[in-house]
This record gives C-alpha cells, sequence and structure tokens, in this order.
C-alpha cells in the first residue's frame, strides 16, 4: 500500500466557508447579541424565500428538529413512526424520544428512497391500531421521493407526514422547491458541516401551518413564553417569563444563523456544480457493473451524495475490496447508511434483517464518491480512474 500524505487525502465531503462567511460571523461577533437576537430570524425569513414556505423555526441540529417536529404534531407513547431504514438514526430516533413504536418501509431499488409502493401494501396489511401517526420520508442523498402518491396514501390512511430533508435543500419535486410543504406537514433541513450549505452545526423546521410555528418555537425555547401583556397586564416588567408548556433547549445561536443567511447566497450554485459532478461521474463510469441513484427528470437532485451500488449480479466484485482500493490511492469513500435496523439498539429491539431485502441489497453494494463544489477536476479525474480500473 502506498504512503500516503495528509494534503493527499481527497474527503467524500468537505464544507465551504468564504471570506463574506467569515465577515458576516465577525460582524455578529461584535454585535450586541450572540443568541436570541435578531441574525435568527433573518436566517428563517430567507430560508422561507428560498422555499415558499410560511414558516420556520430555527433549531440547533436537524435532530432536534425532527424530534420538535414529532412534538408538535403530539407523537405520543403507544403512537407509531414508519420512516425508511436507508437513512441515519435520527430519522427514526425522533419516534423513540416520544416513547412510539418504530417500524420501517424498505427501499425502492431505483431510487433509494422510501418505496411508495411498498408502503401502500404494508398500509393494507397493517391493522389501523399499528399503522402510523406519522412516517417520516427521506429524500436520500438529496433525491426527492415520490411525494405526491405518498400524499394520497396519507389521506386515505390518515397519517402525517414529516420530510427528513436534511439531505435535500436546494432540490426540487417536480416544479417546487423541498421545503415548500404542499405535500407535508413539516420539513427538516440540515445544515451540518457536510451539507449543501453549513451553520456549523444547525436544522430548520419549516411548515404552513401557524399553530406548528408557533409550538416549535415554544418548544425550542425551555417551552417559554414572553408576552407581558398576557401574563402582566397591569405593568411591563421586562424581566417577566413564563414556562407554559415542557420544552427544551434547542436553539439556534445568531453566530450560526448569520453563517447561514451568508451561505444561502452560494446555495443554487453549489447545487448546480454538484448536479455537474454527478453527470461526469455518470458519464464515465455508466459502462461499468455499477447502478446509479435514479433522479426522475421531472425533479432536481442537490446531490448532497453521490452513490454507486455495484451490481449483485455480478459475484467476482465487491463493495470493501473497492473502498480499500480507493482509500489506499487518498480517496475517501464512505458507505450511507448501515440500515438502521442493523445498529446494536435496535437489533434489541427485535427488528430483522430479512425483513427489508432491497436495503440488505443495497446496503452490501454501496459506496459514496466523493463530492463537493470545490472538487477539482484533477482529483475527479483520479476517482473515476481508479473505480474504472477496480472493475476493468
Amino acid at each position: 500500500m502506498s504512503k500516503i500524505f495528509k494534503n493527499e487525502i481527497i474527503p467524500y465531503a468537505r464544507q465551504i466557508i468564504g471570506r463574506n462567511d467569515i465577515a458576516k460571523v465577525i460582524q455578529t461577533l461584535k454585535s450586541d447579541f450572540l443568541t436570541q437576537g435578531p441574525e435568527i430570524e433573518k436566517f428563517e425569513k430567507k430560508i422561507c424565500n428560498y422555499t415558499g414556505a410560511k414558516y420556520s423555526v430555527a433549531v440547533n441540529s436537524a435532530t432536534s428538529g425532527l424530534h420538535l417536529a414529532c412534538l408538535a404534531l403530539e407523537l405520543k407513547p403507544g403512537d407509531c413512526l414508519w420512516t425508511s431504514p436507508n437513512s441515519f438514526v435520527a430519522s427514526s430516533n425522533c419516534g423513540l424520544y416520544c416513547g412510539a413504536k418504530i417500524d420501517f418501509v424498505d427501499i425502492d431499488e431505483n431510487s433509494f428512497n422510501i418505496c411508495p409502493n411498498k408502503l401502500e401494501q404494508k398500509l393494507k396489511n397493517t391493522l389501523s391500531k399499528n399503522r402510523p401517526r406519522i412516517l417520516v420520508v427521506v429524500h436520500f442523498g438529496g433525491n426527492p421521493c415520490e411525494l405526491e402518491q405518498i400524499k394520497k396514501l396519507s389521506r386515505i390512511y390518515s397519517f402525517f407526514i414529516i420530510e427528513d430533508a436534511s439531505h435535500a435543500i436546494g432540490s426540487k419535486y417536480k416544479s417546487t422547491k423541498i421545503g415548500d410543504c404542499k405535500f407535508s406537514d413539516l420539513v427538516v433541513f440540515s445544515f451540518h458541516p457536510v451539507k449543501i450549505i453549513t451553520t456549523g452545526e444547525g436544522g430548520m423546521i419549516l411548515t404552513n401551518k401557524k399553530k406548528y410555528c408557533k409550538k416549535l418555537k415554544l418548544l425550542r425555547n425551555h417551552g417559554i413564553f414572553k408576552d407581558i401583556q398576557k401574563f402582566h397586564k397591569k405593568k411591563n416588567f421586562s424581566w417577566f417569563y413564563n414556562q407554559t408548556i415542557l420544552g427544551l433547549n434547542y436553539r439556534m445561536s445568531d453566530i450560526e444563523a448569520a453563517l447561514g443567511s451568508s451561505q444561502m447566497t452560494n446555495i443554487n450554485k453549489w447545487v448546480d456544480k454538484r448536479n455537474i459532478i454527478a453527470r461526469n461521474y455518470i458519464k464515465h463510469l455508466k459502462n461499468l457493473p455499477i447502478i446509479f441513484q435514479k433522479v426522475n427528470s421531472c425533479n432536481l437532485s442537490s446531490y448532497h451524495l453521490f452513490v454507486i451500488k455495484i451490481d449483485s449480479k455480478i459475484k467476482k466484485f465487491n463493495r470493501n475490496k473497492l473502498y480499500l482500493k480507493l482509500k489506499s490511492q487518498g480517496i475517501n469513500a464512505n458507505v450511507h447508511y448501515i440500515p438502521i435496523y442493523r445498529h446494536a439498539y435496535y437489533q434489541k429491539l427485535g427488528f430483522e434483517k430479512n425483513h427489508y431485502k432491497t436495503c440488505e441489497n443495497y446496503f452490501k453494494n454501496c459506496l459514496t464518491l466523493p463530492i463537493f463544489p470545490t472538487l477539482k477536476n484533477k482529483d475527479i479525474n483520479k476517482i473515476i480512474k481508479n473505480v474504472r480500473s477496480f472493475f476493468i
């Protein structure tokens, strides 16, 4: 194995922090507010203007956002939450935090997203008491789910829809941006450093219903209400506050919000660049025994991830061997994801691998290639060359 120096390694993802981002953060650091200040509302409005959603609530992570979304929809112990097994554990943990029962719907072999046909079949075959109160759909890698078909099922079987759009800010489903809540009750974005834009850590919940927005803002701040006129009509005491429900501290700081607002100026350019890289990969790897994630022609993927799947019909090729080959050449590929039900905690809950055959096949053969807007052409060519040489 050849010696690899640190500066030669190609990561699978990387944040982009420009001079304007740094300047905006410094400006906020010099201001009167580092938290609970004006930058939060500015960022929230910017996200609403971009997506078309009516309301948005900034939080300190997408995990927090998913938890609050479940609380806003009043998920309780004994309720059921269903989601895709091909995701990060946060997509289902949010239900466990509320004491709900978790189940999974197998994925589509082409989109790598939750399969609407399998969802419909599972709903038909499940007793009403065990059907989901909430379905969390995951736009895996930035590829939009079949939202219209899933929305129709939600009307028939009476469940709420949360879009885990952690990968998908900048994506489009048909003519609308992911985040507009046209086909869902709530949408959650992630602003982790490897995502499309970053706030360092952070997330955003979007909705078109004012009642959810009000509850989410209350929940993210300990359940504390500060409407002085409502609680203390006689005297205007600025120090007055009142905890009305049991909430949490899931607030985003003004420093993070300022960075997020600055990052938003580049989002379209960065999504375009990711799509250019994806098309380059597909062009040069399409004749190999690998399968690409299918993005419908009417949709736009943000390509947070670029995943290839080795054709399982050809037994001589192995995902782990390809991973090690790339790593030996300083290319840090990755695997997204270990199916949620395979984790030790979920195994204790009684989940079995053979229930999700498509996800199992996907997991055993998938590999995420590096993709981010500043990935250099020479590095893209190096990745392509090494993947091709593995198969040829």
